[in-house]
């Protein structure tokens, strides 16, 4: 980062009123994957489409990957104010639409938009709270930001049932509009510009086409590898193919563009490349936890589905509680430090769910996805930080945005890797069982043949039909399984750790500032 650094020229309170409507539409975004959850069975039964239910959220989570970087880039050519009540207006205008759909399709396309205007929110929201905070404040400002998604992982899904049971599913859409145009007012009115722009503006439509070519494919393969299609199927081919294809024209394009969406160059700078590598890290760690740690918890302990949300709440309000401390002490501990005392926590709570068996307690794995999340609220926050200090101000918004994304892609590859591991382990442990007579007709009819249906392993009246021989020799098929995606998660938090301590150490212009 330049040592000059800009003045700010706002006082606190206009300072605190600008976040203050910056994380209102972080909120938005936050809640909209989360409330969904609990508002998806009764939209499926009003609109049908049963086949289209998963698309609902990958078109959500595609776009809002894709419209990530762009925005990044936008944030770094055009006046922060304009880019962001355009972000926020599109996701208004698309949850309006939403809440009207009377057909899947209509949703489906919906949620695209909607994808769009949240990661122009979540760019933007990143890169303000960076642009007013003075550097050795910068940690501490962006702390507020995890303590919206532990706000959002608690309201989420239970505002979302409330809607659903005492109004209607559409007014999860509806409520965004009061909320947002709020955002709106406040960004209007206090929101100033902080960072000289470029007087010279170059559109790089070549590296944004290949670049979100790129994405897009990337992001289909983890979704649909392993689940839709075969690893080594005709059609995970072809996906395979048009990704490498588009990400060599990435390259080149970006090469050859005068203002490239992400220059090439930065990946040579230490602080950019190991910072999202981190982050790409501990995101694939624990996302997969999020993703798998419930099949455990309910397939194999036992217990209600209740009790599965309060143990992943556990690892939310870690998250949350991680950053927000480090916030407050990064200036004492130092960043690179923070980030290698995160990851420690983080490969020691993927370590003790290596001793987690069918006799686990719910308090043991509370504690235990509390550390997982703590590492990963100080590894987060820390490698944001250093992406951003390792950049100029001029560039703020593609860095901010390249680690946001790395988060994601981290989570997708994580999850898709894992299921594709944990999916054949169980498959093979459910046929020795069914081989061995273990279980009675009606769960052979399920859990054997082409189409097993493992989701039924989790149902209460499903085990209630199985002699308790069967029933823990399931369970404990369960535990083995998962047991390889905790074997997983750890070895990505270990080489976390090694890519935190390649971290650059902070500068002295940095800390003094």
């Amino acid at each position: 980062m330049d040592s000059k650094e800009h003045k700010l020229g706002i006082d606190r309170k206009k300072r605190l009123l600008i976040m203050a409507a910056a994380l209102v539409a972080l909120f938005l975004g936050a809640m909209d994957a989360l409330i969904m959850s609990a508002a998806m069975p009764t939209i499926v039964a009003d609109l049908g489409g049963l086949h289209l239910y998963s698309w609902v959220y990958s078109a959500y989570f595609l776009s809002r990957a894709i419209s990530l970087p762009v925005f990044g880039k936008l944030a770094d050519l055009f006046n922060n104010k304009k880019i962001f009540l355009i972000s926020i207006g599109i996701f208004l205008v698309s949850s309006f639409a939403a809440g009207l759909s009377t057909h899947m399709t209509f949703l489906i396309i919906a949620r695209v938009f909607q994808g769009i205007g949240a990661g122009g929110n979540f760019a933007l929201v990143y890169i303000v709270l960076a642009d007013i905070s003075p550097l050795h404040e910068r940690a501490r400002t962006m702390s507020f930001a995890s303590s919206i998604w532990g706000i959002a992982s608690v309201l989420g899904p239970t505002l979302g049932g409330f809607i659903v049971t005492y109004f209607s599913w559409r007014w999860i859409f509806f409520i965004n509009i009061p909320l947002g145009l709020l955002s709106m007012i406040g960004l209007a009115y206090f929101l100033v510009e902080l960072r000289e722009k470029k007087k010279k503006i170059y559109l790089d439509f070549k590296g944004v086409i290949t670049l979100s070519t790129t994405i897009l494919g990337l992001l289909t393969i983890f979704l649909v590898g392993g689940r839709e299609f075969t690893w080594l199927s005709p059609q995970m081919a072809v996906l395979w193919a048009v990704t490498l294809l588009s990400s060599v024209g990435f390259y080149y394009s970006e090469k050859q563009a005068i203002d490239p969406i992400l220059p090439i160059d930065f990946f040579q700078n230490r602080g950019f490349s190991m910072g999202n590598l981190a982050v790409f890290l501990s995101s694939f760690s624990i996302f997969a936890l999020f993703a798998f740690a419930p099949l455990f918890i309910q397939g194999a302990l036992g217990r209600s589905p209740m009790q599965v949300g309060v143990a992943m709440l556990s690892l939310s309000l870690g998250w949350s509680i991680g950053s927000l401390v480090l916030g407050q002490v990064s200036n004492r501990l130092g960043i690179k430090r923070a980030a290698v005392m995160g990851a420690f926590l983080l490969i020691a709570g993927c370590l003790l769910t290596l001793m987690f068996t069918v006799n686990t307690t719910m308090v043991t794995c509370f504690l235990v996805f509390q550390l997982s999340g703590l590492g990963m609220g100080f590894v987060t926050l820390a490698t944001l930080v250093v992406v951003q200090n390792s950049v100029n101000l001029a560039d703020l918004g593609v860095a901010t945005s390249s680690n946001q994304f790395a988060r994601t892609l981290g989570g997708t590859v994580g999850v898709g890797i894992c299921g594709g591991f944990m999916t054949s382990r169980l498959s093979g442990a459910i046929d020795a069982l069914a081989a061995k007579g273990m279980m009675n007709n009606a769960a052979d009819s399920v859990l054997t043949g082409s189409g097993k249906n493992f989701e039924a392993l989790l149902q209460p009246e499903f085990q209630s039909r199985l002699a308790e021989s069967a029933r823990t020799a399931i369970q404990e098929a369960i535990a083995g399984s998962v047991s390889i995606v905790f074997w997983i998660t750890l070895v990505a938090a270990f080489l976390c750790l090694v890519f935190c301590v390649l971290l650059p150490g902070a500068k002295k212009s940095d800390i003094k500032s």
